[in-house]
């Protein structure tokens, strides 16, 4: 089983800036389009049931042919998608276990715009949870599980707490580099190097852009506000889009830090970096979890990174992958064993 100190990448890769970077490159875009196509899946679009009227897109993967040990549903980060690098790396990996896969695309991500009027924001629990008990119902029997990462991770940890009230009969979690305290975070985007600021504002104008096209209505959504730094950005979504009354009781919303987690009761694991530039170490350094929450710390990793050589390879989909697999007592079949270690 692998473990947070075994991740022991090159000199090369231990700056937390560049494994941040290279998290969503295109090496690691090609590799996840690679390790998914040759893991010889079919994939199919389900549309899930998010409650109140609420629409979500997911992918359906499996190996024809093959008797699954579980489900896995995984959860990507803010302005990722279920096609980003680590959500098709982790599929992969997850159907060398012999798990089915479904990677959801959060409101408003991915090409699904279309589907739901109201904006994304990461309050949006519920519709994740109800679609969570929809894939549940479709899938009757398997053992179901879930991953995420960065705010994805924020989610599945939700997802946890929120599961058994629910009637989600969620068997485990992992999570990695899951936002704890969203104030901080907003902090360390700031106070960081402005590649940081400049790579998710631009991709989340870019997604409020497409959502007025689609939705006129949405007028408030004007140029001006699209030129509004991230700080000011979200302060414009919590006023006009949200039932918050300020952006503070917004990042409480969603805020797993200090004992939020402490009523979880399916089990979790949890791998983190110390370096990440985007998830401070004192936000996780005093985290209250039970004794079912394992927390892992590595020395390295950046955020979301973890990637060990020049092919873009992933400690953390391997890690999720295992952690899963061992939820459900899943061994991994010798051929696919054989092509785990061979891709």
């Amino acid at each position: 089983m692998l473990s947070a100190a075994q991740y022991q990448p090159p000199r090369w890769l231990r700056n937390p800036h560049l494994q941040s970077m290279l998290a969503s490159s295109g090496v690691r875009l090609r590799r996840g389009q690679h390790l998914l196509a040759s893991s010889g899946a079919a994939t199919r679009e389900l549309i899930l049931d998010g409650g109140d009227g609420v629409r979500l897109q997911a992918w359906h993967s499996r190996l024809p042919g093959n008797a699954p040990v579980g489900l896995a549903l995984l959860l990507h980060g803010w302005e990722g998608s279920a096609e980003s690098s680590y959500m098709r790396m982790t599929a992969a990996r997850m159907l060398e276990q012999g798990f089915d896969v479904v990677r959801l695309n959060f409101r408003d991500h991915g090409n699904t715009h279309h589907l739901n009027p109201g904006i994304f924001h990461s309050c949006r629990i519920d519709e994740v949870v109800h679609a969570a008990g929809d894939v549940a119902s479709r899938f009757p029997g398997l053992p179901l599980v879930a991953a995420g990462y960065s705010l994805g991770g924020n989610f599945v940890l939700r997802l946890a707490l929120h599961a058994p009230a629910a009637g989600v009969p969620l068997r485990h979690v992992a999570a990695v580099c899951p936002v704890l305290d969203p104030a901080l975070t907003m902090d360390s985007i700031e106070r960081g190097p402005a590649m940081y600021d400049w790579y998710f504002r631009r991709k989340w104008t870019g997604s409020l852009r497409r959502k007025r096209e689609l939705f006129p209505e949405l007028a408030d959504c004007d140029d001006t506000v699209l030129k509004l730094d991230i700080r000011a950005l979200t302060g414009w979504l919590v006023e006009r889009h949200t039932a918050f009354a300020t952006l503070q009781d917004y990042f409480d919303g969603y805020s797993i830090a200090g004992q939020r987690l402490s009523t979880l009761e399916v089990p979790a694991d949890i791998l983190m970096a110390r370096d990440d530039p985007v998830i401070p170490f004192t936000t996780f350094r005093h985290w209250r979890l039970p004794a079912h929450a394992r927390l892992e710390i590595a020395r390295w990793g950046g955020h979301c990174g973890f990637i060990e050589n020049l092919r873009g390879d992933g400690f953390s989909e391997r890690w999720v992958a295992q952690r899963l697999a061992a939820a459900v007592g899943a061994h991994p079949a010798p051929e696919q064993a054989a092509l785990a270690l061979g891709s």
